[in-house]
């Protein structure tokens, strides 16, 4: 599963990195949350968590001067609007919530059981089809956040104690989740009404690569650069086309190092969230690239 991640750079730095033409993180965004999210939506956030708000790149197919990944009126037929031309798709950049809501649910809470979704099944699955098929998104990150369960180790409670790692990219580059998203319309909102619309997504997870799974035996899917045109297009949707995608694998493309249990608190923010533990504070922690137990 992916449960956090680091999502540090600012939208200028995304803009730059995913090659994006339209950047939208200046524009109104409906939020689920009750209180503020803090840091606020756009900007950097090294403990991004579920039903917050977070950069994410998609593709739309412009029709005229409209935007239809930010019109209500359109929102709820944007599959039907995407295979209706031939316009070139523009890579944008927009605030969504973690956590995807399929249009036919009846409230929010769904998308806090629809964090992630799994690669093997999305394309049959009835709340992910639809947006596999024609609305995908990559989530721009520094890197996740797995738990690792010590085979030696217990807390307080007598259950196996968890280390937190932080696993980012080797060559030091960005990081690009596959993710899906999808449209939801409150229907006990009126017409016109701009938090009509919810727009939510959610993060695709696969096997874990051999040494990673030492950590977690679920990673998210990550793409390379020359997979990103292919995977947004939403003109794209012969599911052997998605599917060869959905099952790439590269073993050796991350490193992880294990950081504080402060990241557990979601209250807790900083790039200090990052630095490596000190081998003196693990406890029956598993070393992901050697298999030794360090620290009993």
């Amino acid at each position: 599963m992916c449960g956090r991640y680091a999502a540090s750079a600012r939208p200028d730095e995304l803009v730059e990195a995913f090659d994006v033409e339209q950047d939208h993180t200046g524009e109104p965004a409906r939020s689920i949350l009750k209180s503020p999210q803090e840091p606020p939506a756009g900007t950097p956030d090294w403990n991004m968590a579920p039903s917050k708000q977070a950069p994410v790149v998609l593709a739309r197919r412009p029709r005229g001067s409209t935007d239809h990944a930010n019109n209500a009126g359109d929102a709820n037929n944007a599959g039907d609007v995407n295979n209706a031309d031939n316009a070139h798709p523009m890579r944008q950049l927009r605030l969504l919530t973690w956590g995807l809501v399929p249009a036919w649910a009846k409230d929010v809470k769904m998308g806090m059981r629809m964090t992630n979704a799994r690669a093997e099944s999305v394309l049959d699955k009835g709340a992910f089809a639809k947006a596999a098929s024609a609305r995908r998104c990559l989530v721009p990150a520094e890197g996740w956040y797995e738990w690792q369960a010590s085979p030696t180790a217990t807390d307080a409670k007598g259950k196996p104690r968890k280390q937190p790692f932080f696993i980012r990219r080797a060559d030091g580059g960005p990081v690009a989740f596959a993710g899906l998203y999808e449209f939801w319309r409150d229907r006990q909102r009126p017409d016109g009404d701009p938090d009509a619309w919810l727009t939510t997504f959610t993060i695709i997870t696969t096997a874990a690569d051999p040494g990673m799974d030492r950590i977690h035996d679920r990673q998210p899917l990550v793409l390379e650069r020359d997979q990103w045109d292919q995977w947004l297009d939403p003109r794209e949707t012969n599911p052997r086309h998605v599917q060869a995608l959905l099952d790439f694998a590269e073993p050796g493309r991350f490193v992880a190092h294990p950081v504080s249990t402060a990241v557990g608190a979601t209250r807790n923010n900083g790039a200090h969230l990052l630095d490596p533990l000190p081998r003196s504070e693990l406890v029956g922690v598993i070393d992901p690239m050697t298999g030794e137990v360090i620290g009993g």
